[in-house]
């Protein structure tokens, strides 16, 4: 099944900026399924996913500001969390729906987070990768140690070898798995190197709002009223066990589901991840 790259214009606070998305299936379909990647990923992540679940949805999947094929912004302080939800509820208007249902891998479930909470939502149904309202100083430090370093590499195998590596704690990938990531998270520059499709200034904002301690989000995850699924890594350091048990206690009293052997984070690759984020986006 092909896919549709459109895009949609977008205002931030400095000016315009272009968003890019992929979608899938009939977009007659009113049935709509927004699937949002992590902070240094992008919407090709989703392909495997979307295509499983085009034949229920129409499945868009944007490119964050900054990320993939959608703009740079001019001033790295717009890269946050409410410029985000901003921009995408510039494109749901664009799609002219009126509820989504709503996929998040870390960063995109954060985003999605802050919208399911909002008084007069569009999120009907909310699953969150590995990602919940407190997130730990040990993983901050984590991702902070190589997002924005812009590396470079001469050719596309080291670049994969680079991601295979950072991103261990994905899990277990099929070669063709890692080429796909590596493909669509990577591009050639002008002097023939190779580097992340990602501008490397989305750093600065997310270093800037570590403060030494955990991010405490319960606020706005307890405002969240519509089901939602967390599926955590079970050797995540990001979502780690104590917070994603009590997600399932309070708030929108999340359904819980664990992936062996993977960390940060469930990438919606395999099959059997699949199988879980589809079993409950359809199970109403």
């Amino acid at each position: 099944m092909e896919f549709r790259q459109r895009s949609v214009q977008c205002v931030g606070p400095v000016g315009l900026h272009r968003m890019a998305y992929t979608e899938w299936g009939d977009p007659r379909n009113s049935r709509v399924l927004v699937c949002v990647h992590a902070l240094t990923r992008n919407c090709r992540d989703f392909d495997f996913l979307a295509r499983a679940l085009a034949s229920h949805y129409r499945v868009v999947c944007p490119d964050i500001a900054g990320r993939g094929l959608s703009d740079w912004l001019k001033e790295p302080t717009g890269y946050a969390i409410p410029n985000y939800v901003a921009d995408v509820v510039t494109l749901l208007a664009r799609l002219d729906v009126e509820m989504v249902d709503w996929v998040g891998i870390s960063m995109g479930g954060l985003i999605g987070m802050a919208l399911a909470s909002m008084a007069g939502t569009p999120v009907r149904r909310l699953v969150l990768s590995d990602v919940g309202p407190e997130i730990t100083t040990e993983s901050i430090q984590r991702i902070a140690s190589y997002v924005g370093t812009d590396p470079r590499w001469a050719n596309i195998e080291q670049a994969e070898a680079y991601i295979r590596a950072v991103s261990a704690p994905f899990g277990k990938l099929t070669d063709a798995q890692w080429q796909h990531m590596t493909e669509h998270c990577v591009c050639q520059d002008s002097d023939g190197s190779w580097r992340f499709r990602y501008d490397p200034k989305i750093a600065e904002p997310f270093k800037a709002s570590f403060s030494g301690g955990p991010i405490d989000l319960w606020p706005y995850y307890e405002r969240v009223a519509c089901p939602t699924l967390v599926v955590r890594g079970a050797e995540s350091d990001l979502l780690t066990r104590e917070t994603w048990q009590r997600m399932g206690s309070c708030g929108p009293h999340a359904k819980l589901a664990e992936i062996p052997e993977v960390g940060h984070a469930p990438m919606f690759l395999t099959d059997d991840q699949i199988a879980v984020a589809r079993d409950f986006l359809l199970a109403s």
